[in-house]
């Protein structure tokens, strides 16, 4: 009860004596000689409620495992290294993963037996808790041997898994295209997106084939991005509501949604529509934006900065019920003539267009979701939709997961600066800006270390690779969307220290937790891009992007260690490591560097900054040195201490790899030496 995690504060009242991951614990549990019980999950997770119902809660499992185990409940997005450690075993052990995640391990944190969802007793071929336990310590007590092979095994596993091999930087250049072919072969042509159900959003895919295409001019790579945007604003995935996106669909065609809303996930899905934008110019992609960040700013935005974590699934008990609809109740809310309009273009049906996910049977319940190459908002909707909005908010909301991650604001707030940049919305950046004092005021410690979590006034806990990574993008977008040299610096500051906590200088690559972190049986790195990019990829991307800024090479050459030591998972699955390989094409990129000498608050300055924003480049980068105070970012950027305002008006250098044409003073003069490059 004395921690501050919505998840283990959820856990608090049940007849399970559930102990926090510590070396007190760990040190009782040797002491009595008994095997751990760990469970990790999370607070918004509905499986995890499911567990915690059928068995956390019953009096004859909690005897169980109080008697004969010492339980440790885990917050995953707190310990993400302990997650993902067990989760590896996990995949290693079963072939599959996912949470609550459960792991039955001796004192020493060694696992010998790892699982999911358990019921309280066995469901078909699911061993149920009641049978579990009891077979579990038998084999604690009397098959020592047995357990001590398992554990050697998984150990061994492990230590593999952190080594690196050698491949041939060469071979690396083809995956690429191997991604992009992986993709095509997987895209459902018919409902878009990738694969079968359940269809996750996965927008860091999304911009790999935005960037794919840039490069090779494949429209196929722009079309399979695109129409999988359109066909996600339009499902029931989309809340038509209140905006934002839920966690993901059930079914192939983006309908059905599982309702949890994570802050990651807008972050990711609106940086993939800016980008969806800034290809096409068609506003129907800068909407969706807008939308998005109005759910995030209304719903998720703390009042002194920072960005909470998530909205459950459940409430009242039940998935989904905040947003689903009886047919009648609409018709009653909007009158006959514009309930049947809304009706009829939202796929609302008597019998329920929401099926149960388990037994598959309509519930009369409906979700709001649009047709196939309709128009996302039809204008005589949009007050309809409004008066619904406003009368879904006196329902029971689902619980909100008020905690502020470093890692997941560092998302939020590379979204939020991008955005207030691309479409020229400064309120997208006071938001971004707020959010990221927030983080340097209250979640760094004072040796000016990043922290994990901040809850209800209290900052804590050790950083994770994700949280330097992410934050660091969230600050060099900052940086491209004001020119306050401080973000740069910070940007600068925080990259060299997540060099010096969590690079490994023998094998490249980045280790999840820090080097005064948590002591477990192996110090893992996370490659593969899952719900977010890996801490490693962005790490990679924010290197390559320093490097282009600074001049720094050994920012570059730490970021090439990188993609070596996990250049084996490249070569066994790209598509898995799809940012990775947009931080590869944006390396290969040809890198202009657009120097702009001027006033600050010039007029002419700020239209010609606004005209670059709206070139879609991704590999250039605006840096602006105002010369009334130009110590600062000459500081930071000491390769542009000579550049000078000429004929006492704005100036602009194009350079490309740090080699500068010569000025010049207007935009058209700017737009040519670019073409050129």
């Amino acid at each position: 009860s004395d921690s501050n995690s919505p998840y283990l504060l959820q856990h608090k009242d049940n007849p399970v004596k559930w102990q926090k991951w510590s070396d007190k614990t760990f040190k009782i549990a040797l002491e009595y000689n008994k095997p751990i019980f760990l469970s990790i999950g999370y607070s918004t997770c509905h499986w995890c409620h499911v567990m915690e119902h059928e068995s956390f809660e019953d009096k004859e499992v909690a005897d169980l495992l109080n008697e004969l185990y010492i339980p440790i409940k885990v917050d995953r997005e707190e310990m993400p290294e302990v997650d993902h450690l067990y989760m590896s075993v996990c995949q290693a052990m079963t072939g599959h993963g996912g949470w609550p995640l459960t792991i039955v391990m001796t004192p020493e944190k060694e696992p010998f037996f790892a699982g999911t969802y358990f019921p309280k007793s066995q469901k078909g071929q699911r061993p149920g808790m009641l049978e579990l336990l009891p077979t579990l310590h038998s084999a604690w007590i009397n098959k020592k041997d047995d357990i001590s092979k398992t554990v050697e095994q998984v150990t061994a596993y492990l230590n593999q898994v952190v080594k690196s091999e050698d491949v041939d930087s060469n071979i690396l250049d083809n995956q690429v295209v191997n991604a992009f072919k992986s993709f095509l072969n997987r895209y459902d042509s018919l409902n878009t997106g990738f694969g079968k159900k359940p269809k996750f959003p996965s927008p860091h895919n999304l911009i790999f084939l935005l960037r794919y295409y840039n490069k090779s001019q494949d429209s196929k790579a722009l079309s399979m991005s695109l129409e999988t945007l359109k066909a996600m604003r339009r499902g029931g995935i989309f809340d038509h509501l209140g905006f934002g996106f839920h966690r993901y669909s059930t079914d192939e065609q983006w309908q059905l949604p599982h309702f949890e809303k994570m802050l990651y996930d807008q972050a990711m899905i609106s940086l993939a529509y800016i980008e969806a934008y800034q290809i096409t110019k068609d506003e129907q992609y800068s909407n969706v934006v807008k939308e998005i960040f109005e759910y995030v700013m209304r719903d998720l935005s703390n009042k002194d900065g920072g960005f909470y974590s998530a909205e459950d699934a459940d409430s009242e008990g039940e998935e989904g019920l905040f947003y689903l609809w009886k047919k009648t109740e609409i018709i009653d809310i909007l009158g006959v003539k514009r309930g049947k309009l809304f009706c009829d273009n939202y796929n609302i049906d008597s019998e329920g267009n929401y099926f149960d996910e388990l037994t598959k049977k309509k519930t009369k319940l409906n979700i709001p979701f649009l047709d196939k190459n309709q128009n996302f908002d039809k204008s005589e909707l949009i007050p309809l939709k409004k008066i619904l909005f406003d009368k879904r908010t006196v329902r029971a909301r689902p619980s909100l997961d008020d905690k502020i991650l470093t890692d997941w604001n560092g998302l939020m707030i590379a979204a939020l600066s991008k955005g207030g940049q691309k479409l020229d919305e400064p309120l997208f950046v006071e938001y971004a800006e707020k959010a990221a004092e927030f983080i340097l005021d209250q979640l760094t410690n004072d040796k000016n270390k990043l922290l994990k979590r901040y809850r209800r006034g209290s900052p804590g806990l050790n950083p994770h690779l994700n949280d330097y990574s992410f934050f660091i993008w969230g600050l060099l977008n900052l940086y491209d969307a004001t020119h306050k040299p401080k973000y740069l610096s910070s940007a600068t500051i925080f990259c060299n220290d997540m060099i010096s906590d969590f690079y490994d200088p023998q094998n490249g690559g980045f280790f999840i937790g820090p080097k005064y972190g948590e002591k477990l049986i192996a110090r893992l790195k996370d490659s593969y891009d899952g719900a977010v990019p890996s801490g490693n990829s962005v790490a990679v991307m924010i290197l390559f992007r320093l490097a282009n800024l600074t001049s720094e090479k050994h920012y570059y050459e730490i970021a090439e260690n990188s993609i070596q030591y996990m250049s084996p998972k490249i070569l066994q699955n790209p598509s898995s490591l799809a940012y990775l390989l947009t931080a590869n094409i944006y390396n290969q990129g040809i890198h202009n560097q657009i120097v702009i000498v001027g006033k600050k608050n010039d007029y002419q300055t700020s239209q010609i900054i606004k005209k670059l924003n709206q070139i879609y480049n991704p590999n250039s980068t605006i840096i602006f040195k105002d010369v009334g105070n130009p110590k600062k970012i000459n500081s930071v950027l000491p390769w542009i201490k000579n550049h000078t305002m000429v004929n006492d008006t704005v100036t602009i250098y194009v350079c490309k790899n740090f080699s500068c044409n010569l000025p010049v003073n207007n935009i058209e003069s700017v737009l040519s030496l670019l073409k050129k490059s």
